[in-house]
């Protein structure tokens, strides 16, 4: 079956374009509604439009990621269509790449409601890239002027624009509803025409292997089991075709001692082990025997172990915040140390770290920060007591803007010795700044840092075609790079490795059809999975702000990745700092049209020209000072470290 998987694997990567990648998209258009921009060969010309509902200058409700319920996408060809709704109002909007530049927008407004406020279609323009634009605003076309952009809407309507200016941005609203009024309707349709400098110089990268800094194991992912159908497929085909170094599992608590008063071992002992928890076992067994380190983490507790009752708590959206009752402490602990103790006894398995899933939000468990280091030192200090070398994640947070919950943690030293390593789960907010702070974190505490959930879009299985489009592949491999570069992680932990949120399409995936196969999400993680296995973090500079980079190098065995995200029009890079006595790097390609696409360049005196086409994700590999081709899986071997 392994086999015949892999033959599978290589017949998608040959069929991949054609397959399973869409056409280069020129328009971006978030699955929520909002356009990011027009790429004129390969170069964004930026923007951002959003749909609004409310008083100008007043109280609006504003499209926005997470800010709508269950928003749809869906792409037709080169037509994208989102219809979402905000104060009453339904909005669908199609937005169709007609040529070079040029983009055809319509949109239809239904009310369904009476309100003394309007409908606007915005358009935002950031300072940065905008400063001193010159803004004509007709009542049937609307253009901008800027040094390096120009953008013409021309309208097939008469419309009433305003515009708003900031210090930081400029909005310009143009009215599609001027009140609300039940039934009434509305449409516009618009040409867009965006233009401007095209920048094709060269890229300096700057190595400096003189400092390498932490440790990156490898590439993770979560297996938190969910789908007895799709789940299996989907796992098979990851770890057959990705070097995975890292895993998180479920703690499934809620079916590990669903009453109180009961002994969950002897009940498992006796032949009573519920299936779902039978399952998580061997899930994280499985994972042990490739070689990885596996983070146990629990989402769901049992009704007993609730502080008053249940049915009291209201779920909003995907958070219910279930507080644990202080009472039961002993009991809790007990019952939670209990299941790591069983793994040990029946699985052979040790678990390197525990957390709640997500506390500072309550999905589902909520810890105020203080009560997150208290339960760090007590049940810590429970396990230490027991014999048990499981460590506590400090964090795992449900994004990286949450950063002070960890602090009284951080600044409370007896946490400090149950403290595995610090995480939080990358969907929002991850500007530098913010990624340096729990950089430092882990620092402080000199243990490793985790993303214990990668991805960038909490919502997005509401509207999982998005997971098939070449700009949320581009965003996430943006993300990843920078976070490996600023915050130099032990490992970065998919979500998921399994048929929720999957790098896979067709079998039925999100209702897709045809054969189980790649999306560019899988090729961008398989090149990035494919750094040499414990390498450390190498310093790398880029000159230029459109290309990400980061880098690794196991030094001891002359290995090397350069990783690259070149977010503009085709250019090179200009590579500098390799190993004086390199010949040779192997590139491998990734964008809508190419899936690993291998090349091979020269190097002359530690210096190496490579070419990065428009929007690809670009990685240079050098392993024992000759080039091999990092696709081969078996000459990756898991070297997984217990913390």
């Amino acid at each position: 079956m392994k086999n015949l998987r892999i033959f599978q694997f290589w017949a998608a990567a040959l069929l991949c374009s054609a397959l399973t990648l869409p056409l280069l998209a020129q328009t971006e258009v978030m699955a929520w509604s909002n356009i990011t921009g027009v790429r004129v060969d390969g170069e964004l010309i930026d923007f951002e439009s959003s749909l609004c509902v409310g008083t100008l200058k007043g109280d609006m409700e504003i499209s926005g990621k997470e800010r709508q319920v269950r928003p749809r996408y869906h792409r037709e060809g080169d037509m994208q269509e989102v219809i979402t709704t905000l104060r009453g109002v339904q909005f669908q909007q199609q937005v169709t790449d007609k040529a070079r530049g040029l983009v055809d927008i319509s949109i239809r407004a239904s009310s369904d409601t009476t309100l003394n406020q309007a409908a606007y279609y915005c358009i935002t323009l950031i300072t940065e890239n905008y400063a001193q634009a010159k803004i004509n605003a007709g009542s049937r076309k609307l253009s901008i002027t800027s040094a390096k952009r120009k953008l013409e809407f021309k309208f097939d309507k008469s419309v009433k624009t305003f515009v708003e200016k900031g210090k930081e941005s400029t909005a310009i609203y143009i009215q599609l509803l001027p009140a609300l009024k039940k039934s009434s309707d509305t449409t516009l349709n618009i040409e867009l025409r965006a233009s401007g400098i095209i920048d094709h110089t060269d890229v300096n990268i700057v190595l400096d292997r003189q400092n390498p800094g932490n440790l990156f194991t490898g590439f993770g992912g979560n297996f938190r089991l969910q789908n007895p159908t799709g789940d299996p497929k989907v796992i098979d085909y990851c770890l057959d075709n990705l070097r995975v170094a890292y895993g998180r599992v479920e703690f499934p608590w809620r079916s590990w001692q669903p009453e109180e008063n009961t002994d969950p071992i002897a009940i498992a002992q006796n032949g009573g082990l519920d299936e779902r928890v039978e399952q998580s076992f061997l899930m994280a067994k499985r994972l042990k025997a490739i070689g990885m380190p596996v983070i146990l983490s629990c989402w769901f507790p049992p009704t007993w172990a609730i502080d008053g009752d249940p049915a009291s708590y209201k779920r909003d959206g995907g958070v219910i915040a279930y507080r644990l009752d202080p009472q039961k402490k002993e009991k809790i602990y007990k019952s939670m140390a209990d299941y790591i103790q069983y793994a040990k006894q029946r699985y052979g398995i040790e678990f390197s770290m525990f957390s709640f899933n997500e506390s500072d939000l309550g999905i589902d468990v909520l810890h105020t920060p203080q009560q997150h280091a208290e339960f760090i030192k007590e049940f810590g200090g429970y396990l230490a007591k027991r014999n048990l070398p499981t460590r506590m994640l400090l964090g795992d947070n449900s994004d990286a803007t949450t950063f002070d919950f960890i602090l009284p943690a951080l600044r409370d030293e007896e946490t400090h010795k149950y403290i595995g390593a610090v995480s939080f789960h990358s969907w929002r907010g991850c500007d530098d700044a913010t990624l340096e702070k729990w950089a430092g974190a882990a620092r402080q505490l000199n243990v490793p840092l985790i993303i214990g959930e990668g991805s960038t879009d909490a919502a997005a299985h509401n509207y999982a075609e998005i997971f098939n489009e070449s700009t949320f592949a581009l965003y996430e491999i943006n993300l990843y790079t920078r976070i490996c570069a600023i915050c130099q992680p032990l490992s970065i932990l998919q979500w998921q490795l399994t048929s929720d949120y999957s790098l896979l399409w067709g079998d039925g995936l999100f209702g897709s059809k045809g054969a189980l196969r790649p999306t560019q999400r899988f090729w961008n993680i398989k090149q990035l999975a494919s750094t040499p296995a414990d390498a450390l973090a190498i310093p790398v500079s880029s000159d230029k702000k459109n290309v990400n980079c980061a880098a690794f190098g196991n030094i001891t065995r002359g290995e090397y990745a350069i990783h690259m995200v070149n977010n503009g029009a085709d250019c090179h890079a200009i590579i500098s700092g390799l190993p004086a006595e390199v010949q040779e790097l192997k590139v491998y390609v990734t964008n809508t049209k190419d899936c690993m696409k291998a090349t091979t360049v020269k190097v002359e005196n530690g210096q190496a020209r490579v070419y990065l086409p428009a929007i690809s994700f670009v990685s240079v590999f050098l392993v024992n000072n000759q080039v091999q081709d990092v696709a081969d899986l078996s000459m990756f071997q898991v070297r997984g470290i217990q913390i």
